[in-house]
């Protein structure tokens, strides 16, 4: 048997990284070995799928309790550990309860039948304009889909070669008792899927199955947020033997943006302006995140960090029809480059002003300030 590689390394972080520090990994991971940046790469897909198996696990904190726990075994032989032990031998449900909640659909304690196929992930990175506005995407997915070959039920004789499993019954899973323990495993004559098919289809070899590259085109919704994770029922591995498929997460990272930096529903937008524009006053054009454009008055003496706020220019906010709010942060800007002219000006203008500013009251106050604090250390 290979050696599972361990999802901590997998994911290069510590085994007491944060679910923050998990996702943050996660995504980078992703978006390096994601197949549609290296397409025709065999090793990336594996490493994108090896990604996403990890990921699946430490991002839920209950199967992250389980795998630090019992490692790769919490989540083989249908149970929380070693051979998958009940604990409902205990009487009045109990520790039993608190296993089955825990562990009871990742470890594929629903019935044979009522199983479905594995859950799946991906990634798909948009713009901030598009999170603004929602955008429809196509995804790329390497899955398990229905084979045509036999509809699904991975049999060449269609539904009818198909049987419920006479060990189990179709429940998938077998329970014996060692001592006070009930121990429950995989039924060994239909490997848990409850059913078992006569006349394999040849195609599949009877799972019902066959991987396959997919497009999935992926609606997302206006206001979505760096981070999201969207949810498609059905769109996952489609389940062996005519079982319902699972679902696909895709998660959502939103680029950086060259002008704009969202917090929430609100937008930040920093503008440059001249010495002169801020000291006389003026009115400027900005951008607005919908595409327009809007003017903003500056008023005279304006200083380097105040903010304009402009209603309802903002984010729009996710299944709703409000808007935030849009800041717009000024920098006054000291020129680095003068011509002759210009200085001869500014000289002028320092040699004016600088008289009324000497002898105001914040001048005079802050160097008295700074003489009583070299007086004051000798």
């Amino acid at each position: 048997m290979a050696t599972q590689l361990d999802y901590y390394e997998i994911l290069e972080v510590t085994r007491t990284a944060s679910g923050e520090d998990i996702k943050k990994a996660y995504r980078k991971m992703a978006m390096k070995f994601h197949p549609d940046r290296n397409p025709g790469d065999d090793a990336a897909e594996a490493k994108f799928k090896e990604i996403n198996q990890a990921y699946d696990v430490l991002k839920d904190e209950q199967k992250r309790v389980a795998y630090d726990r019992f490692g790769h075994a919490a989540f083989e032989g249908g149970g929380p550990g070693p051979g998958g032990f009940d604990f409902n031998g205990f009487g009045g449900g109990g520790l039993g309860d608190i296993f089955e909640q825990m562990f009871g659909d990742m470890m594929g304690r629903r019935g044979g039948q009522a199983r479905s196929g594995n859950d799946i992930q991906t990634h798909v990175e948009i713009t901030l304009e598009e999170a603004f506005a929602g955008v429809e995407k196509d995804v790329r997915v390497i899955t398990r889909v229905a084979c045509e070959s036999c509809h699904g039920t991975g049999s060449n004789s269609g539904a009818s070669g198909v049987e419920t499993c006479p060990s189990c019954h179709g429940a998938g899973k077998v329970r014996a008792q060692q001592g006070f323990f009930v121990v429950e495993r995989a039924c060994p004559t239909c490997h848990g899927a409850g059913r078992v098919v006569k006349d394999p289809c040849k195609a599949c070899r009877g799972e019902g199955t066959v991987e396959q590259e997919r497009t999935i085109k992926v609606q997302i919704p206006a206001g979505v947020e760096d981070g999201t994770r969207i949810r498609l029922t059905g769109e996952g591995e489609a389940g062996g033997n005519g079982v319902p498929s699972g679902d696909l997460y895709v998660h959502v990272s939103v680029s950086e943006h060259s002008i704009f930096q969202r917090d929430g529903a609100n937008v930040y937008c920093r503008v440059p302006l001249r010495m002169a524009q801020a000291a006389l006053g003026t009115e400027i054009e900005v951008p607005v995140i919908d595409g327009s454009r809007t003017n903003v008055k500056i008023p005279a003496g304006t200083q380097t960090g105040a903010h304009f706020r402009l209603r309802g220019k903002g984010f729009s906010v996710l299944r709703s029809s409000a808007r935030g709010d849009m800041y717009i942060q000024v920098t006054v800007e000291t020129p680095q480059v003068l011509t002759k002219r210009q200085r001869e000006l500014l000289e002028e203008f320092e040699k004016e002003a600088g008289e009324d500013i000497k002898h105001s009251p914040e001048h005079t106050g802050f160097f008295r300030r700074v003489r009583d604090f070299f007086e004051g250390s000798e």
